[in-house]
């Protein structure tokens, strides 16, 4: 019965990973789908599944290729800045934005440095990661021997970001990528060298 338990643990966390990829993906699908597959049932004589999403996928990959036009580009952060005026819209507006950016590669260059954070005297420390060393623009006082420090939530989007003393953080050798995915995780990643769970690690070579 152990043997059968263990078994049938292995194949689950090996599916259930993938069933929630696929879970998700397929909401998406589905909620992109209905954003213009509404609107395009009625206007079209006839109604071919999946053209709502095709035209959803379009019409981001248009955006985006006019958005690299520099006078265009301009023209969207003047826009940009009158729609953060409005105080109802700037409170979901900003935040969604400010998450999305997160996923960009200038925001995953702007987080400089893996740091290892002592918590106190305790011995603890806490994986976090550099996003700002110098304050002198924002003439906040007391900053001037501080770092901003992001530590990512587990298993959620977000994260807290607390001002560290400079000789409280070690800064380790490990890849942006690597520290985002041990965190987001709760550090139970397997690398490739680890042992999968229900395995018995392989015997040492004489």
């Amino acid at each position: 019965m152990d043997s059968l338990g263990k078994i049938f643990f292995r194949g689950l966390v090996t599916l259930l990973p993938i069933a929630v990829t696929i879970y998700v993906l397929y909401s998406a699908i589905i909620i992109l789908e209905n954003l213009l597959g509404g609107i395009l049932r009625q206007i079209l004589p006839s109604y071919v599944p999946g053209l709502g999403l095709i035209v959803i996928l379009i019409l981001i990959f248009v955006f985006g290729l006019i958005l690299n036009n520099y006078l265009a580009s301009r023209f969207w952060v003047a826009i940009e800045q009158k729609i953060t005026e409005v105080p109802f819209i700037k409170a979901i507006y900003s935040p969604l934005r400010d998450l999305m950016n997160m996923f960009s590669n200038k925001s995953q260059k702007s987080l400089q440095q893996v740091v290892l954070v002592r918590l106190g005297s305790t011995g603890a420390h806490s994986l976090g990661l550099v996003t700002r060393e110098q304050f002198t623009d924002l003439k906040m006082p007391g900053t001037t021997d501080k770092v901003a420090v992001l530590f990512p939530f587990s298993y959620a989007l977000g994260g807290i970001t607390l001002l560290i003393p400079r000789e409280m953080i070690t800064p380790i050798d490990m890849p942006i990528e690597k520290a985002m995915s041990l965190a987001i995780t709760g550090w139970v990643k397997l690398d490739k060298n680890d042992t999968p769970v229900g395995e018995k690690p392989p015997e040492p070579k004489l």
